[in-house]
């Protein structure tokens, strides 16, 4: 869930190492799907229950605009993890960016699936996945305050910062004062 008691910054983070990643096991009767068509609507649900847009609409339109143009990459990126019920509960997906490098993209657990290890075996099983897509080359991703959860873990990953967004050393800040001060391995 983003924490948006705090002010915005953003940041950009990179993995270049290419070290094993530890192995993580989703919760008994949990399992991982990628996408199948149809899925957007999950996606759009998953996404709005974080907070990451304010409604349904928002989250379609930034699906439609952002992954519907590429309808086979996305059954290969685009990953899911269903709860014992079959409902789809979490996401996250190995895309691009602008430039075209690699990006670990949209992690996001629903609320009620929280804290069972999840966003770890999902940060896990993407990050491979991009290695398998770009081998050698770093992976990045994007991110902000307010996932300041989210950022831990990707530090365990092997995710460093990339200095030089706006607003950097106000953002370093604001992490620090809670309890992230790691900016460099």
């Amino acid at each position: 869930m983003l924490d948006k008691s705090i002010p915005y910054i953003e940041f950009e983070m990179q993995r270049k190492e290419q070290q094993k990643l530890p192995e993580r096991k989703l919760p008994e009767g949990y399992s991982f799907t990628y996408y199948q068509p149809g899925d957007d609507y999950d996606w759009q649900l998953i996404e709005t229950s974080v907070g990451e847009f304010n409604n349904l609409i928002e989250a379609k339109t930034y699906f439609q605009k952002t992954f519907a143009p590429y309808p086979e990459e996305i059954t290969k990126r685009m990953g899911f993890v269903k709860d014992p019920t079959g409902k789809k509960v979490a996401t996250c997906t190995a895309w691009w960016t602008k430039e075209g490098k690699p990006q670990f993209h949209w992690l996001a657990v629903m609320p009620e699936a929280q804290r069972k290890g999840i966003a770890a075996f999902l940060a896990v099983k993407i990050t491979n996945r991009l290695h398998d897509l770009y081998p050698e080359e770093p992976i990045f991703l994007h991110t902000q305050t307010w996932s300041h959860q989210a950022i831990r873990l990707y530090q365990r990953l092997g995710y460093e910062f990339v200095p030089g967004t706006k607003d950097f050393d106000k953002g370093k800040e604001i992490l620090k004062n809670l309890g992230i001060e790691s900016f460099n391995r």
